[in-house]
This record gives structure tokens, C-alpha cells and sequence, in this order.
């Protein structure tokens, strides 16, 4: 059995609500094991014996339109996954406040070419690599409430579904999903 997280993009930060007991339940139904919410952000560990995680984010999502009539992108991460983000961000030694590190997590890797014109608004001081399907996020200056370097530019910019979590829950998520 792999552990993993499923991370769901816009969950009770705007307009879509979703009560966790609900997500675990829809993830339970799944047939998934030891399933467990983190916040109220839609973060859901669980245990499965699918080695698939586009095939896992896919049965989550249909089961929340079929369920609860909501639309929401999923992205899963393996447990594997995770610890080697929570062990790879290059700005982890820079900062002690974890609301100034961020991790996008992306649905596929970005194309080379967006990553490379990839830029921060002007007048803002973020430093940022993309690696993969997860890009590290350091505001250096203030946090990720006033800028424009948000979710929804990454997404934009990089044409892919992303879902931004901060650094105290990434490393909460991986300690969930540790073997």
C-alpha cells in the first residue's frame, strides 16, 4: 500500500465549499485506506493499492461531481513525492517564516519555454524555481497575500492547473504520507 495526498485546487478559499467530513468520506467510498484531512484547504492523505496517481486524482474528481455536483481540479502526490519536496526546496535555509515559503504544486510539468519566460511582477521580490511539477516560491519581502505572484498567474503564465500550498502544510502533508 502507497501512502498519498490529494490536493484539491480552490477548496473553501472562495466560492467553492466542501466539508472535509465529506472528502473523507468520498475517498473512503473509493475504497481507499486510513484517510485523514489536513486543514480545511482539501488536503486528504489516504492509503491505496493504485499505483496511479493521474487514475486517483481522476476517481476523486468524478466522485465529487457525481457526489456533490463541484468541479474541482485534483493533483496527487505520493508520499515519495512529497518527502522529496519537503527535503528539496533551495530556499528552506534562507527563511524561518514558513508563511514566506510556498509550493505550487502543478498538475503536469510546464512546457521548457514558459518556464523560461516565466517572470515576477515588477516591483515585487520573489524568488522562484520551477522543478518538475512543483514550483518553490520564496517572498522575500512580505507574504503571498499581496502579491501578484499567485496561484492564478502560475497558471496563466505556465498553462497548467496548479495548487499552491504553504510551507508548514507541505511539510505537514509529507509526514502524513511518510512510509
Amino acid at each position: 500500500m502507497t501512502r498519498y495526498v490529494a490536493l484539491l485546487r480552490g477548496v473553501n478559499v472562495g466560492t467553492t465549499r466542501l466539508a472535509m467530513a465529506d472528502l473523507r468520506r468520498i475517498v473512503t467510498d473509493l475504497g481507499h485506506d486510513d484517510v485523514t484531512t489536513y486543514l480545511q484547504s482539501g488536503n486528504v492523505a489516504f492509503g491505496s493499492t493504485v499505483r496511479d496517481a493521474e487514475k486517483l486524482a481522476a476517481g476523486i474528481e468524478r466522485a465529487l461531481a457525481d457526489e456533490l455536483a463541484l468541479t474541482v481540479p485534483v493533483l496527487v502526490r505520493s508520499g515519495r513525492e512529497l518527502a522529496a519536496v519537503a527535503g528539496g526546496n533551495p530556499y528552506a535555509d534562507r527563511e524561518d517564516d514558513p508563511t514566506r515559503l510556498l509550493v505550487a504544486f502543478l498538475a503536469t510539468a510546464p512546457e521548457q519555454s514558459t518556464v523560461d519566460a516565466l517572470a515576477v511582477p515588477g516591483g515585487e521580490n520573489v524568488s522562484f524555481t520551477v522543478t518538475g511539477r512543483e514550483v518553490f516560491l520564496h517572498f522575500v519581502d512580505g507574504g503571498y497575500g499581496r502579491s501578484k505572484f499567485t496561484n492564478a498567474y502560475l497558471e496563466k503564465k505556465l498553462g497548467v492547473v496548479a495548487t499552491t500550498r504553504n510551507w508548514k502544510s507541505v511539510r505537514a502533508l509529507a509526514e502524513m504520507t511518510a512510509a
